[in-house]
């Protein structure tokens, strides 16, 4: 076996009393690819910063081979001091090296390099520290959150340029696909300690979760021995005393070894607001466009939204998906076309900007607006403790200030504080970033129990995959198209985009969820809509208009509580007729729903 590029042995680390490493080991062979795991807090990040020598740990062995260069992606890159983003990536390269390479990854990264440092974004700034690590093709790759504000085309370049290179990586991410495609080993930090797989993330979830149940199965006979051990104490210390002596020592050394045993930490418990149901039609846009500048970003859409779908909206940056986002949600009018939406939505955003956080604030007034100590989740009062609780904060940080958060802490309360919100309609605008796996896993399981409809804007495939029932994504010409389930599938769909641009970009025929009309072959003659067809489809949207509104004004009578002892058969009366205008605007829209669908196949 070849000698080790970079080893670090017996890591130890404290901060503020509590012990953050208790003897790690990791060694970087050449030609690795090392997945580095780990709940957030778990001291990923910190760890990195040790290898590459930018922490001095409490103790610990650190060994790089002489002549090795070592290159660390920072999340957040200081670009102080360099004129252009081009300077700031040449000052990596050694003297009299060709820097050809600097121009080449800020172009393949989106970026001219000429931009100036104080005139960038966060996302422009991360690239920029990318290219300055892949520049100058270092031995050792130290990539901490590298797909972090990437689009998909900008990852998808990204895997293909770490596969090709010959540095051995150690990378810290949240993004599973990413994760699966790239390494050959895991390493998990956990409680303190490291724990090698030795093979990629593929296998990691089922070996972490056998040694977690396995965990269990021992603290559960510690608390049985120790059980046993204090009813013997509790009956009398009656043997030889030698042999009692013995026990209570024994006894005390369980309880000691129970005590100071590190508990997995606890995992996130999300629970959502929800509003009163929606209409079965949330959001039709019929042939919107939109345009800044003289360039249109929305070009001819035309969309349906059915209560209960996931639909997800893909594509690089800058192609115009927040501004789809904002068109199908009414916070932006089209220049073209229209937007309709359903009865009765309630709309809840998590946005991907955390600027509307008040660094100032405390969590508590983050999420109460500083009025009391309570919030309202689903109809009951929670103390605002009690609820932070559930997203992974502790008691004393209740008056902490936001500024003093870390990334994935960020991201947990704007989670807590859009999810205690009531809607119908959740909007997620990448709500992955600085998210752990655990945490991942949970707010998948969210996204596909919420009882109304979500939209959600993300870069993550393996999120996508499992939780979209549609993906919205750019074509070749340049125009949004929506195809039927999440990534995989739209790329199954679409087919493989070459590298020379060649590619249709058109859907495939596919199996389509419930919900969602099936691509008609090219060779199938169209259906055509009859007089009775086209009339109702124009009439029946006034006709749910009127039964909303006879809806809301029998809801509004039923709730006078004097009508029941007052006009027993008028509240039966107004009840009968509630139910009544219930089920037709049901039959209404699902009658307008079908209609639409096959309008929507008839014209292509």
């Amino acid at each position: 076996m070849a000698p080790p590029l970079l080893s670090l042995k017996d890591v130890r680390l404290t901060f503020g009393g509590t012990p953050l490493f208790e003897g790690v080991d990791i060694q970087v062979l050449p030609g690795d690819r090392i997945g580095l795991v780990g709940r957030n807090g778990s001291g990923k990040s910190t760890l990195l910063r040790i290898a590459a020598g930018l922490i001095e740990p409490d103790s610990a062995e650190r060994f790089v081979q002489p002549g090795i260069k070592v290159a660390y992606l920072h999340q957040e890159p200081d670009l102080s001091g360099h004129a252009t983003l081009l300077d700031f990536v040449e000052d990596a390269f050694a003297d009299g090296a060709d820097p050809y390479r600097a121009r080449l990854m800020l172009g393949e990264l989106g970026l001219t390099g000429d931009e100036r440092p104080g005139e960038i974004s966060g996302g422009q700034a991360r690239r920029a520290a990318l290219a300055r690590a892949l520049a100058p093709e270092p031995d050792i790759l130290l990539l901490d959150e590298p797909t972090n504000h990437l689009d998909l085309p900008a990852i998808e370049w990204l895997e293909r340029e770490l596969a090709r290179s010959r540095a051995a990586i150690v990378l810290i991410s949240h993004d599973r696909a990413f994760l699966r495609a790239l390494t050959t080993r895991t390493v998990w930090i956990d409680r303190g300690r490291s724990h090698d797989l030795g093979k990629g993330f593929g296998a990691f979830e089922a070996w972490r979760d056998d040694i977690l149940e396995r965990e269990e199965v021992t603290r559960h006979k510690l608390d049985r021995q120790i059980a046993r051990e204090e009813q013997w104490m509790h009956g009398g210390v009656t043997a030889r005393r030698k042999r009692n002596v013995r026990r209570v020592a024994e006894l005390a050394e369980l309880r000691r070894e129970r005590r100071e045993a590190r508990q997995q930490p606890g995992e996130a418990r999300m629970e959502v607001s929800a509003a009163e149901r929606s209409g079965k039609m949330v959001i039709e846009a019929r042939r919107i466009s939109k345009g800044y500048g003289g360039r249109r970003l929305v070009e001819d859409f035309s969309l349906l939204i059915a209560r209960g779908d996931r639909v997800a909206i893909a594509g690089p940056n800058g192609a115009g998906k927040t501004t789809l986002l904002k068109l199908l949600t009414g916070e932006l009018a089209p220049d073209e076309g229209s937007v309709r939406h359903g009865a009765n939505l309630e709309i809840t955003t998590l946005e991907q900007s955390r600027e509307t956080l008040d660094e100032t604030a405390t969590l508590s007034d983050t999420l109460t607006g500083g009025r009391g100590d309570s919030v309202t989740v689903n109809g009951r009062q929670r103390h605002v403790a009690s609820y932070l609780k559930d997203f992974l904060f502790q008691p004393e940080q209740l008056r902490s200030p936001v500024g003093a958060l870390s990334g994935g802490e960020r991201a947990r309360l704007m989670l807590a504080r859009a999810l205690a919100r009531p809607s119908n309609v959740l909007v997620l605008d990448e709500p992955t970033n600085d998210l752990d796996l655990e945490t991942l896993d949970l707010l998948q399981e969210l996204v596909a129990d919420y009882p109304g409809t979500v939209l959600l804007v993300s870069h993550d495939r393996d999120f996508l995959d499992r939780t979209a029932t549609s993906l919205i994504t750019l074509g070749r010409d340049g125009r949004w198209r929506e195809y039927s389930g999440g990534y995989a599938d739209m790329l199954a769909q679409r087919g493989p985009l070459a590298l020379d641009g060649s590619g249709d970009g058109k859907p495939r025929a596919s199996s389509a969820p419930k919900g969602k009309p099936v691509p008609r072959p090219p060779d199938a003659k169209p259906r055509k809509l009859s007089f009775k067809d086209k009339h109702a489809l124009e009439t029946l949207p006034s006709r749910i208009e009127e039964l909303d509104a006879r809806i809301c004004e029998l809801m509004a009578r039923l709730a006078d509580a004097n009508l029941f002892t007052a006009d027993p058969n008028a509240f039966q009366a107004a009840t009968d007729d509630l139910a009544r205008a219930t089920r037709e605007k049901d039959e209404a829209e699902e009658r307008w729903l079908e209609l639409e669908m096959l309008r929507e196949e008839i014209e292509g």
